[in-house]
């Protein structure tokens, strides 16, 4: 609400970033106390002591992030947008039945728009590590590498979830948001048919790492261009009396649909397919086939303007 005309895409990736930047240092510093630890089974593989008490360690170190993002908290101001909505008498002592009352159908496409990254993200951080590091001797075999290996080749992969979040705002500003994210959307189709192509064990090791390696840089290309624009497009769904409440329950209603069912869907097609992955991305696919129809079903929301939709009896929809 406090972005330049223009500029409210670019401006939301910002807040975007923590999810890459967050893992890359959670996952730097589990390695960091791996490495530290004992490890019987070889260098490459977690460390028993780490899997007992070392991963509590980080843990009880993310007490300093709870502090700083507490005194963060405390020193912001409202912005000029919900300032003018409050004193129009727009904002509302109960918002939750308001955005239901008055804004139900955006509360579904929110949450249909934000699904399939919700999925994406989970497949490319959770299931692909379990994947990755099974032994490719095991009943429902993986690819086999060591665990730090292949955490490294996630951090890799999420350098390139950083940049395009970033690189995503700007173009969101420039061509809109749902041009950019149905393009996009199509492209995560796309990559979900691609499993089998570049997860499976091939002859070569180094070719196996490599087109595994490619795989996770394209999936957190992905990830980043569509997920750096949603920082704009959910509040840009709801009028200001209820933006907050509005993105903040089609997130998380999202994050339940993918978030959470994400990892066990995939462990079980996993399983279902005797261990290759290829229904794992059809189920990616078909979370990104609902949200294709989502952004379908929207309309672009560059131009809204915050000064004048804030909700004085409107129903909100665009």
């Amino acid at each position: 609400e406090n972005a330049p005309k223009g500029k409210r895409a670019w401006y939301g990736t910002f807040p975007q970033l923590g999810a890459p930047i967050g893992f890359i240092i959670a996952n730097t510093i589990f390695l960091l106390i791996n490495f530290a630890l004992p490890h019987p089974d070889g260098p490459t593989q977690r460390s028993e002591a780490f899997l007992t008490w070392g991963w509590r360690v980080p843990f009880l170190f993310s007490a300093v992030m709870v502090i700083i993002g507490l005194w963060v908290r405390l020193k912001l101001v409202e912005s000029e947008a919900f300032t003018k909505a409050e004193k129009t008498g727009a904002i509302r002592k109960f918002p939750l039945g308001e955005v239901f009352r008055t804004n139900t159908k955006n509360l579904i496409l929110g949450t249909f728009i934000m699904l399939a990254t919700y999925v994406l993200f989970y497949l490319m951080t959770s299931f692909t590590l379990s994947y990755g590091t099974k032994a490719a001797d095991a009943p429902v075999p993986g690819l086999g590498f060591g665990y730090t290996d292949f955490v490294i080749m996630q951090i890799v992969g999420v350098l390139f979830f950083g940049i395009f979040t970033l690189l995503s705002g700007p173009i969101a500003d420039t061509v809109g948001r749902r041009k950019l994210l149905i393009w996009i959307t199509v492209g995560i189709a796309v990559f979900g048919l691609m499993f089998n192509v570049f997860l499976m064990p091939q002859l070569d090791d180094k070719f196996t790492g490599a087109l595994t390696q490619a795989f996770l840089i394209i999936g957190f290309m992905l990830m980043g261009a569509t997920f750096g624009p949603m920082g704009a497009v959910l509040p840009e769904l709801f009028p200001t009396n209820v933006r907050y409440t509005g993105s903040a329950i089609s997130y998380n209603v999202s994050s339940i649909l993918g978030a959470a069912l994400a990892p066990l869907v995939a462990v079980g097609l996993w399983a279902a397919a005797g261990g290759q992955p290829w229904l794992v991305g059809l189920y990616l696919s078909g979370s990104a086939v609902l949200t294709l129809i989502a952004l379908l079903l929207s309309k672009e929301t560059k131009d809204v303007d915050y000064d004048t939709n804030i909700g004085l009896g409107e129903t909100g929809s665009l």
